[in-house]
């Protein structure tokens, strides 16, 4: 019997299995990635000037000299996908330099406002992570839990409650997230802010957006409401107060409310009434109550 004859040509088979190969190996770059942050390679770079060959780099993070292969092999990875720069040997037998990149420096440095290395820290941590390896098994599981509880047995938040070290690891990313977004929200569309005499970050963390609020505009009263242990770890600060509580529950009353990554968390029938709260929280227009419903990288505005 001859050969069934396939319709797809040879290269459209060969590529084929390039594109399940990049989704089955995609999880390389995003530990590569990892990996490059706990050896705290970006910060070496940039404190050695913003150049370092392999051999430099290998050399002050303390690796082995027989790791320099797998090091080049590590930032070939991450070179390719445009999270360092690489340059060409000056002459033939001198190494390659690496850099960084507009990427790259969002994880270096001490300038809070573009630090973006906790909250990644958060999202290649372990306890993120390892849920996604039992997606399957979720799928077929005919409770409506989420996929982090059924891995943990908790829910993102009930987590940090129980876990010090874990709810630590998450006020940081929500800080440096706030941080960075914050700064850009008030460049470019801080006439939002106009009129507003008092705000409650509702979920606000230990308060970076609403410290970043403040500082833009010192007349506005604010305000960060969060569950009791979130709240316990929170710096102090002369011009943000905290308070404990629950926001299904009860929202104190103030002349807006701001919410961030809060809506994405929970389901339906939570966010109903957390809206309901919100809703009762805001004076009617007449009292000085301000309806602005508007997003700017993943931002939203209920007041």
């Amino acid at each position: 019997m001859p050969p069934i004859q396939d319709k797809h040509s040879s290269q459209e088979l060969l590529q084929a299995q390039v594109n399940l190969w990049h989704h089955a190996l995609g999880f390389v770059k995003s530990m590569a990635l990892k990996c490059a942050m706990e050896l705290q390679i970006p910060n070496t770079i940039q404190h050695h000037g913003g150049l370092m060959t392999p051999s430099e780099l290998a050399t002050k993070i303390g690796l082995h000299p027989s790791k320099l292969p797998r090091l080049r092999r590590l930032m070939r990875v991450l070179t390719i996908s445009g999270i360092f720069a690489v340059h060409e040997a000056a002459s033939p037998g001198k190494e390659v330099v690496y850099g960084l990149t507009p990427t790259t420096r969002l994880l270096v440095g001490d300038e809070v406002k573009s630090n973006l290395f906790p909250i990644l820290s958060l999202m290649l941590d372990s306890t993120v992570i390892a849920p996604f390896l039992g997606m399957h098994s979720w799928f077929l599981d005919e409770y409506s839990t989420s996929l982090f509880k059924k891995a943990h047995s908790l829910n993102f938040w009930e987590m940090a409650e129980q876990d010090d070290i874990y709810n630590q690891i998450l006020n940081n990313a929500m800080v440096s997230d706030s941080n960075f977004l914050t700064d850009i929200i008030l460049r470019e569309c801080g006439d939002v802010f106009l009129g507003i005499n008092s705000l409650i970050d509702v979920g606000g963390g230990h308060g970076g957006a609403a410290r970043a609020i403040v500082n833009a505009f010192p007349q506005m009263k604010c305000t960060v409401l969060d569950l009791p242990h979130v709240i316990a770890e929170a710096p102090s600060d002369v011009h943000v107060s905290f308070i404990s509580g629950d926001m299904f529950k009860y929202i104190p009353p103030e002349n807006a409310l701001f919410l961030k990554w809060v809506f994405h968390d929970w389901g339906d029938e939570d966010c109903v009434k957390l809206l309901k709260n919100c809703k009762e929280a805001i004076p009617p227009r007449d009292a000085g109550g301000k309806v602005i419903n508007r997003r700017y990288g993943g931002w939203i505005w209920a007041k």
